[in-house]
């Protein structure tokens, strides 16, 4: 079947494509033995409603560019190309385009592409973010795309890419899509493409499951592919050969009937994991301790949103902890786009997982260069909280790491911010809890941001921890939780529920790897350790960092690999949950020997869990008591003795049963009118506060002022009528404070009244020293919460 040009040149097909591939035109009508190559330019489509953009980078000097909010109609967003395959057979498609993640040369997205080949039904190209993070650049925002593979026919091949699911740019939410061209490279024969079991790759002990083999083509003849599974320790569960029928693609092989466990499956150079979990599933509601951070909008592609939803769920999380763009949200002051995300929520809801929002940096609408990255009117964000509480999350978390970004905002002008977030969101019916911000690491950012009294405001104290990043072999967890549960304690807050709303480790991985074989027995025993270790330190809930697939900067966070199959410690976290039940903990446990670490917690169903692992294997006798791998796989008989070691294991005992509290704290009472009222200090951009540095800034991080700096207090009324303030300056350290105005104000409903102060450093005031500068004020003789600052003398 010779390469027919005229044809190639109706379709559309690049018959000068020569100097770019290196191919001569023998080689490319398929004469000589490098495989065929065919390069089609996107503005050669014979159909299409996607507008044709001119640019000289472009390889035709045009390129097809799609970026509207506007729906698409019923086809789609669509072009339809004709292509010319000199031979039948399977060829690998690559395009340059846009991604739908952002990659480490642009930040800029594209909607996650659809596919029909010949008419038949529309396929997403739903490759996980590692694939499309690691692709290389173009030129623009568009990058070199790997979009899988084709079985072609000989001749003409019908091939339309369509657009139906927006994407969140920087600041709305598009459909959205740059072609400039796209390359078919037919490969000799059928490989075998995907090994797994069943469509999530998890099934629970007891039910059937089969292994499924898939080729990237059909067979030409019988093909016959050995494959091997083997679990989390090595040992070899079974194997044997499948067979792929000529003209198919497909082999499936029932697998006998496995322990829980998490089994590795290697066939043909193709690997593949899936997970069988424990009999009993984990408790679910209020009871349950345990979350998991899923980014969906931006990690998981759409088609694949039900199935990772359920996946989360039979993993035992309990809730799941997201985020949508603000700036996408309400693009425009009052006009709020929310539809995309409210989906991804209705769907967690729907499969039984709880929400937790995070409410993200401000639109660039609302800031100024002072307030970033906080809006300079805390009505906008009190607006959007209460927009946000609507949408039916379980929990809102007030913002995500605000002590380490590398912005000048401070601990005082956060604090107002999380308290006009808060009252939007108590102002909600049913709302949901509100949860501090997630603070990264213990230290001046957050001491400030609790000197302003933040805490009355939430019904939960938040915080993160990772080991060193260094720690590659066997992190140690970190002692985050122990540093704000002291912390909690001095401020007398600690009977308010704590969450660890992210830990996780860094591994480090190279391009196209996810974790090696060694790399995810550490991450699976780090997992057991720093939920059980975390859940020991008090914390009420703890949200693993992540479970889709994640390589940002050459570090892998997911529980899923690149395949959205299940690693190991997909399968310790389901182990953990089923056996640790509501967790409740009862204290470490007494009497191991040397190097060796327990804590026992109460199921919630009479059973003592005791959880153990040690640096080195020791025996420790087990009287009377049921023994569990860290993959929920039972171990041992009553009266043995176990082997404990790094990974740790379950031992569990019948108790009594006794009646538990659920870790969700009741809702907290409404908030008083004067807890209504905001304080919130402003300064002019020239007398910025530092930048943070990514938190590694030391003191002084107080406002730069000079001998004499004019600012301003900003007072807001949250309540629905007008309000008398009386307002007050209690400056330290040698500064003096002058109102340049009246000092009693009247605030109308939702409103904010500005009072002019003179700031004045002393003669003893020191340069580039901290000083507290704290303002009050009362309402109806009730105090108002402070806002308290730090100034230096600049």
């Amino acid at each position: 079947m010779g390469f027919n040009r005229r044809t190639a040149i109706k379709a559309g097909l690049l018959t000068t494509a020569v100097s770019a591939t290196g191919l001569n035109p023998a080689r490319a009508q398929g004469t000589s033995r490098a495989a065929p190559m065919l390069t089609v330019q996107s503005e050669a489509a014979t159909r299409t409603n996607i507008p044709v953009v001119r640019d000289r980078r472009a390889s035709g000097g045009r390129y097809l560019a799609l970026a509207t909010a506007k729906k698409p109609p019923r086809a789609g967003w669509y072009a339809t190309f004709v292509v010319h395959a000199p031979q039948p057979g399977v060829y690998a498609l690559t395009a340059v385009a846009t991604a739908p993640v952002e990659v480490l040369h642009t930040e800029t997205t594209a909607s996650y592409l659809q596919l029909s080949l010949n008419n038949g039904p529309f396929t997403e190209i739903a490759r996980s973010q590692p694939y499309w993070y690691e692709s290389k650049p173009a030129w623009g925002d568009l990058s070199v795309l790997g979009l899988g593979e084709l079985e072609l026919r000989g001749g003409d091949n019908t091939l339309t890419f369509r657009v139906t699911e927006p994407t969140v740019r920087e600041a709305w939410t598009a459909y959205a899509l740059s072609l400039d061209r796209f390359t078919l490279r037919r490969r000799e024969g059928a490989r075998l493409r995907e090994v797994s079991v069943g469509e999530r790759g998890t099934y629970r002990h007891g039910e059937p499951a089969h292994l499924r083999l898939r080729l990237d083509g059909s067979a030409a003849q019988p093909h016959r592919v050995r494959y091997s599974v083997t679990d989390y320790f090595g040992e070899r569960a079974s194997e044997g050969y499948a067979t792929v029928a000529a003209g198919e693609t497909t082999a499936i092989v029932a697998l006998p009937e496995l322990p829980p466990g998490n089994y590795r499956i290697e066939a043909a150079g193709t690997t593949g994991h899936f997970a069988c979990l424990p009999p009993r599933p984990a408790v679910t509601g209020p009871a349950n301790r345990f979350g998991v951070n899923v980014w969906a909008t931006s990690l998981v592609p759409p088609s694949r949103l039900d199935a990772f939803a359920a996946a989360m769920r039979d993993m035992g999380a309990g809730w799941t902890r997201d985020g949508q763009a603000w700036p996408a949200a309400e693009p425009s002051p009052g006009a709020y786009d929310t539809e995309h995300h409210d989906r991804v929520t209705r769907t967690m809801r729907r499969h039984g997982l709880s929400p937790l929002e995070v409410i993200s940096p401000a639109p660039e609408w609302a800031m100024t260069a002072a307030s970033l990255p906080l809006p300079a009117d805390l009505r906008h964000v009190y607006r959007y909280a209460r927009r946000l509480a609507s949408g039916r999350p379980a929990a809102v978390q007030l913002s995500n790491e605000p002590d380490v970004d590398v912005t000048s905002s401070t601990g005082d002008a956060h604090a107002a911010f999380v308290k006009a977030a808060a009252l939007g969101i108590a102002d909600t019916p049913d709302r949901p809890l509100v949860v501090l911000p997630g603070i990264a690491q213990a230290g001046h950012f957050q001491d400030l941001l609790l000197a302003n009294d933040i805490v009355r405001y939430a019904d939960v104290w938040a915080f993160h921890g990772y080991p060193d990043p260094a720690e590659q072999d066997e992190p140690d967890f970190p002692g985050a939780a122990d540093e704000q549960r002291e912390l909690a304690g001095r401020l007398g807050a600690g009977e308010v529920p704590r969450w660890m709303t992210e830990c996780g480790a860094f591994f480090a991985v190279r391009p196209g790897i996810d974790l090696t074989p060694s790399q995810q027995a550490v991450q699976a025993r780090y997992l057991v350790r720093s939920m059980v270790e975390g859940l020991a330190a008090g914390n009420a809930r703890q949200f693993w960092f992540a479970g889709p697939p994640l390589h940002d900067d050459g570090v892998y966070f997911g529980l899923l690999s690149r395949e959205f199959q299940p690693l190991p410690a997909y399968s310790a976290y389901a182990a953990l949950t089923s056996l640790l039940g509501e967790a409740h903990f009862a204290g470490p446990v007494r009497g191991l020997p040397a190097g060796a670490v327990g804590f026992e917690f109460d199921s919630g169903r009479g059973e003592s869990v005791r959880v153990l692992w040690a640096a080195k294997p020791v025996r420790i006798p087990v009287p009377g008591a049921t023994v569990y791998d860290i993959m929920g796989r039972q171990m041992a008989a009553a009266s043995a003795e176990v082997t404990v070691s790094r990974d740790p294991v379950y031992v569990v005992t019948a108790t009594a049963a006794r009646p538990k509290a659920h870790p969700t704290p009741p809702h907290r009472p409404s908030l008083s009118l004067a807890e209504h009222i905001v304080l919130s200090q402003r300064y002019p951009a020239r007398n910025a506060a530092p930048n943070k540095d990514n938190g590694d800034a030391e003191p002084p991080l107080g406002y730069r002022l000079s001998r004499r700096t004019r600012m301003s207090l900003d007072v807001y009324n949250f309540t629905s009528t007008s309000r008398t303030v009386t307002v007050k300056a209690s400056p330290a350290g040698g500064w003096s404070a002058r109102a340049e105005g009246p000092t009693r104000v009247e605030v109308p409903p939702q409103g904010r009244t500005t009072v002019p102060f003179t700031i004045t450093a002393g003669s003893g005031v020191k340069r580039r020293t901290d000083h507290r500068l704290t303002f009050t004020a009362t309402l109806d003789g009730d105090e108002v919460p402070p806002s308290v600052s730090l100034v230096q003398l600049k």
